[in-house]
Formats: structure tokens, sequence, C-alpha cells
């Protein structure tokens, strides 16, 4: 002890920063540890974490659910017609993002793309009409992952709208989106108007069974080594997709030219989806969803199998908790904003592509896409320092996806809900920032967190099952 204190003293503090700050003003050296218990201390989510890390019924569980996650070949099969396609898809139903919401208690845009999608159906004459339907209960919403299916921002979809097939030919298993429509006054925003409602028309008569035509004459298209492509050009697959649509599109054209489908069709095709940078993003949702449903429903597993948000909560689903869902209210995003809007003018949180971040891609992938910060915000080391975050609540590295910036590691694959609490580290998503008001459409872009309480609500849901 005599010669410690003949020494200079460096102190490592973990806790109450005052402890280190004493020291230093007195001339010593102290390093402040950023740590905070988990779940801010709170005994009972503490205890339900302590029974279950090292859990040898989890462990094993998980090492199930990432094996098949991991082994997913999700591949894109196909367009197929909602009513004819999904799951125990009712002929008056309308899906929706994120957890189960009823009609009372939907956002603005949710609200304006479900009057939309019922005037697209030709239930009712008037958006009047269509808003007393939904009120009335003549219309079964649920959401799109109780159907194998996910949907961007409002995330509707009605029986008559054609939607993207994707298979995972290792599980046999199937994954649903609908079809891009581009930016501006569009369904997921919330918006409407007739020119909406055209739009849809024109993309269930003319530009699905073009494309059809083209994916019978092609065949089914492998999409992970597509995505693994996009992410060395630059892309993370969910904000920015600008490369992955442009290889799509390079796979299709040869395609539909032979396909035989009618030239003023293909010609409208192809100039729609090549100008949408945008257009992959729902292929992309339905390969994660396709990948992660797999994993879905492993008796005892941690692994996070969905984050979904409806614009009112967020909502999350465990592999061992089946389809519970472990909601807390839906942040507004402080990104950046187009010129004349601000944080006031933004729904919360809203949409199903948070399904990319947790396979492990999107906001997980930044590393790859540091352009993404002139959309969401923070500069390209941020982007960078997302990445590495997010491989302490992850259970392992995805090879199939690989990162050049950090010398081609994989990309954090299998969000653990114990190691969220554990560190508090919560998943990051990139997203799209819709307005309050249905129609208006994206405002702007940002990073966002997951809600801590969602975790810890699953975590104790977990420790109650396997401990009592």
């Amino acid at each position: 002890m005599s010669t410690l204190f003949d020494k200079p003293l460096s102190v490592l503090n973990v806790g109450i920063a005052s402890f280190a700050d004493a020291i230093t003003q007195r001339g010593g050296e102290a390093l402040q540890l950023d740590w905070a218990p988990p779940a801010s201390g709170e005994r009972a989510i503490c205890g339900a974490l302590a029974r279950l890390v090292n859990h040898p019924k989890i462990e094993q569980a998980n090492a199930e659910a990432l094996d098949r996650f991991l082994a997913a070949q999700p591949k894109l099969a196909g367009i197929g017609v909602a009513r004819e396609t999904l799951p125990a898809m009712g002929e008056r139903m309308i899906l929706h993002a994120g957890p189960p919401i009823e009609w009372r208690r939907m956002c603005g845009p949710m609200r304006g793309a479900i009057v939309g999608a019922i005037l697209y159906e030709g239930w009712a004459s008037d958006a009047q009409r269509a808003q007393a339907m939904a009120k009335a209960g003549e219309v079964a919403f649920e959401p799109c992952h109780h159907h194998a299916a996910v949907g961007p921002m409002a995330g509707v979809i009605s029986p008559s709208m054609p939607v993207w097939v994707v298979i995972n030919a290792a599980g046999g298993n199937r994954a649903f989106c609908n079809l891009n429509e581009g930016l501006g006054k569009v369904l997921r925003f919330g918006a409407n108007s007739p020119e909406v409602i055209a739009r849809l028309k024109w993309m269930e008569q003319t530009l699905a069974p073009t494309l059809r035509a083209g994916l019978a004459r092609l065949g089914e298209i492998e999409l992970k080594p597509l995505m693994a492509q996009a992410l060395h050009m630059g892309d993370e697959v969910h904000n920015r997709n600008a490369a992955a649509s442009s290889l799509l599109i390079k796979r299709l054209v040869p395609a539909l030219l032979k396909s035989g489908a009618p030239a003023a069709d293909v010609a409208a095709a192809i100039e729609f989806v090549a100008g949408n940078d945008h257009f992959f993003l729902n292929i992309s949702m339905a390969a994660c969803k396709s990948m992660l449903e797999s994993a879905h429903a492993v008796p005892n597993s941690s692994l996070v199998t969905t984050m979904a948000r409806n614009g009112v909560e967020f909502g999350v689903r465990v592999a061992g908790l089946g389809d519970r869902w472990f909601t807390a209210p839906a942040p507004r995003v402080n990104g950046l904003y187009f010129p004349g809007y601000s944080i006031a003018d933004a729904a919360p949180d809203l949409g199903d592509s948070a399904i990319t971040e947790t396979a492990g891609v999107g906001g997980f992938a930044m590393a790859a896409a540091p352009a993404i910060v002139k959309f969401v915000g923070g500069s390209a080391q941020d982007a960078l320092a997302n990445t590495l975050a997010m491989t302490h609540i992850t259970l392992r590295r995805n090879s199939a996806f690989t990162l050049p910036a950090l010398d081609f590691a994989g990309t954090p694959a299998g969000i653990d809900i114990r190691r969220v609490v554990d560190t508090g580290i919560l998943p990051v998503i990139n997203t799209g920032i819709a307005h309050k008001d249905p129609g208006v459409g994206q405002i702007g872009a940002g990073v966002t967190r997951a809600p801590a309480a969602c975790f810890s609500q699953a975590v104790q849901a977990l420790a109650a099952l396997l401990t009592g």
C-alpha cells in the first residue's frame, strides 16, 4: 500500500461523475466510464434479467433460432393478389403497419391511407363515407405482421392490391409486401386523392401484370446476393436503395423485353421503376421478414423477430414469446426536416420498415452507407459508430452481409432482448418522417431508437415463462 501512494494515481470511475470530478480538481487523472445499471436499476426488471443470463434453455433456443435466420435464403418468386395470396386475408379486411390498433386511436397518415384503400376497393364512393365505414367497424383492421406481411409507413394492404411474394428456400415459409408507389402524394403517407387512387389502379392493372410476366421469364431472384452487393455499393437497404433498385431493374429489363407483355406497358413499367430509387425497399422488407419469420416461435428464444410502429405505438415481438406484442409510445424523430417543417409537424414513428434493422441491415448497416447521413443527419463517423454499437446487443455477425468499412466483417445480427436491457444500448433505426396530417407526405428523415420499455417488458415475460 505504501508504494501505491508514491505513484501517480489513475482512476476509472463508474457511476456518479462527481467522484471523478473531485479527483481531477485535485490534479489527479480520472476516466469517467459511461455506465448505468440495467433498466435504471429497477429491481423487478434487473431480477428478471439476472434469471435469464446464461440460461441453458435460452442459449440452446437462441442457437437454433439464429441458425434458422442465418440459413434463410429469400427468393423473389413473383407477384400475387393480396386476397388470394396472404394467409387469412379477409374480403373486407385492411392490413396496417405496426402492432394492433383500432380506428379511433390511429394517427392521421394511417387513417388517410385506410380511407384511400376503401376508395380504391370501391367500398365507398367518397372519403366521408369511407371514414364512416371505418369508424362503424364495417372493415376489419389487422397488422401486416399477423399475415406474414410488411408494409412501409402506414403499411396499408387491401384485398385487391398486388403484393411481392418472397419464398425462403431454406425454411419453406413465405413473406409479402405491397409495391412501392414512389415519392410525393402516396397512400403510405395517407394521401387518398383521385391521382393516388388512379396510380394504385395502374399498379394493379398494368405494372403488376407486366412485372409478373418479366419475373415468369426471368425466374426466381435470389435476394441475399443482391442485397449484399448493394451494401458494397453504398446502400443500407432501408432508407437508401439506389444501388439495389438499379441492380433489380438491370435484371428485369432483358426479361421484360422478352416477356411478350405489350411494349407500351413494358416501357411504362421500366420508366416507373427506374425513376424510383426506393422501389427495392418493399422487396428488402419482405426478404427480411422471410428470414426472421423462419426463426419466429422457437420456444424459449430471446431473439427479436419484429420491430414495428403504427404511428402511436412501437411494438416488439420475440421468438420465444410467440405472437405477443410488447409496446411503448412511438417516438417522434428528431431528424433532418424539409424546408418549412419541424418536429412539431411530425407524426410519431411509423411503419414496418424497421424489419430491416431487426434483420441486421438498415441502421445496423449504416457503416456501408456513409452517404445516408446526408439524408438522416449526423456524420459518416456516426454511421460507423452506430453499426459498431449494435454489435453489443446482437448474438452474431451475418457473413452474408459484409461491410467494406469494417474490413468486410458481417453486419450485427440477432437482437437479444437480454443484451438490450443489460447494456442500455437501444436498436438504431433509419426512418422517414411522415407529417402528422394525412396526405401531406414525407417531411424529413432521421435516426431514432427503439423504446427501452418494449425490451424490459419482454425480458420480464420471458423470465416469467421460464422461471415462474
